[in-house]
């Protein structure tokens, strides 16, 4: 049996996940275990970063009985000090995997408990955590009837997406059948394969909504490494817009959101790992809206980093190998991420960003993430698919980062040509 200990990551992102995932990838490659990629394939962007001898196990990730079998036949041989992902879709495999190997995680049924929304709402529910009222709703009748039983306005939502694919406000019974048909239908990142099928409606939130980047080092331990202040977004839409972080956020000490985030990690069993836990921050107090069993997306490890001197992806790994982690923070900065979408649904002609952009020292990054000739949808209809670019700023602090993402803004450079039948 090979000496070495490796990590086992399930699943890394198809070739175009390298934007958003290969910051993370090579955080968790920086620790002292070797990474082994357990997918279908190894993609290009992935290879710097994998164990040289042992870079990948082939298995059908849409499959844990297969990734069960290959997983196990490599453990026969080699020595598997973690297995993680940072991907929704196979959080549950992740932990079922780490179990079968006796290894370090929160319980497969508390993953998947987190993974439905329904089941989420439910404990939180039973256990008395702030929340949103919400209903399952197997019909588009059931859909009507649940609305004005909560009352209007509400959020419709599909049971087991990310990324907010599919989630609508209705603010009434016209709009409720729109939006049950999207969240019915609408998916992004092959999410459908994954999860219970469903909608739901939920009892509107009204406040400023934040991510909670949280690690779980073991039952009733939760402590919040950094609070995410999201972008505000265009009335109508739930996409997300970007993201602040900032070393000096008051919350990072708030007795309420810390009492708030510990109760729900406990209602859902989770017991280990770093989770990202949207909060709705309410007139009445912060009321909890997902919690993700995994790294949060949108590069806010990324952030946290320039921010705060935290490594969330050392983190994850180390509480995946039973190493205590490093929660301190030794940054005292702020750091911020925004998305460019389409102003309107046509044929992208042009998108460049100015020559200017590449001279801004507080700009760290500047991404294009759709080519010339690709058909893109505005909001409200816009999903992840459709974002144009992002672009990653440093500073001082929030006002700051505001200020700098403003000002690169101004130097995307966007056409968009609508079709015959959408410009009368």
């Amino acid at each position: 049996m090979s000496s070495r200990s490796f990590v086992l990551l399930i699943g890394a992102g198809g070739d175009g996940g390298a934007a958003y995932r290969e910051f993370v990838l090579s955080r968790i490659a920086a620790t002292e275990h070797p990474v082994v990629l357990v997918d279908t394939a190894a993609p290009a962007w992935t290879i710097p970063y994998l164990a040289t001898d042992h870079p990948h196990i082939r298995a059908d990730v849409s499959d844990p009985a297969d990734v069960a079998a290959a997983v196990k036949a490599f453990a026969t041989d080699h020595n598997v000090a973690g297995v993680m992902t940072y991907m929704e879709h196979h959080v549950v495999t992740a932990a079922e995997t780490a179990q079968m190997l006796g290894l370090p995680s929160s319980p497969a049924g508390a993953m998947a408990a987190a993974r439905d929304k329904a089941t989420t709402r439910r404990l939180l529910d039973q256990y008395n955590v702030p929340s949103a009222r919400a209903m399952e709703a197997p019909t588009l009748e059931a859909a009507l009837a649940h609305a004005e039983t909560i009352g209007y306005p509400v959020m419709v939502k599909p049971r087991s997406q990310a990324g907010s694919a599919g989630v609508v406000r209705a603010d009434n019974r016209t709009q409720i059948r729109e939006a049950y048909e999207r969240a019915s239908s609408e998916t992004v990142l092959g999410l459908e394969q994954y999860g219970p099928a469903g909608v739901l409606v939920e009892e509107y939130l009204e406040g400023a909504e934040i991510s909670v980047e949280t690690a779980v080092l073991g039952a009733g331990r939760a402590c919040i490494l950094a609070v995410t202040r999201k972008l505000p977004a265009p009335p109508g839409t739930t996409q997300e817009y970007g993201h602040v972080i900032d070393a000096a956020d008051p919350l990072l000490h708030d007795a309420e959101l810390a009492h708030v985030i510990s109760a729900a990690v406990d209602a859902l069993g989770l017991t280990l790992g770093v989770l990202c836990i949207e909060v709705m921050l309410t007139a009445t107090g912060p009321r909890i809206v997902e919690v993700n069993g995994r790294l949060g997306g949108d590069l806010l490890p990324l952030l946290a980093q320039h921010a705060l001197g935290i490594d969330l992806a050392q983190i994850a790994v180390n509480l995946a190998t039973g190493t205590a982690p490093a929660l301190e923070p030794t940054a005292d900065t702020a750091a911020a991420i925004r998305f460019a979408y389409p102003d309107e649904t046509g044929v992208l002609e042009r998108l460049a960003f100015h020559p200017d952009a590449g001279r801004m020292r507080m700009l760290e990054r500047a991404v294009l993430s759709r080519r010339p000739g690709a058909f893109v949808s505005a909001p409200p209809h816009a999903t992840l698919n459709d974002r144009l670019a992002h672009w990653v700023v440093t500073g001082r602090n929030a006002a700051d980062c505001h200020t700098s993402l403003d000002r690169v803004a101004q130097l995307l450079d966007v056409t968009i040509t609508a079709p015959a039948a959408l410009t009368h």
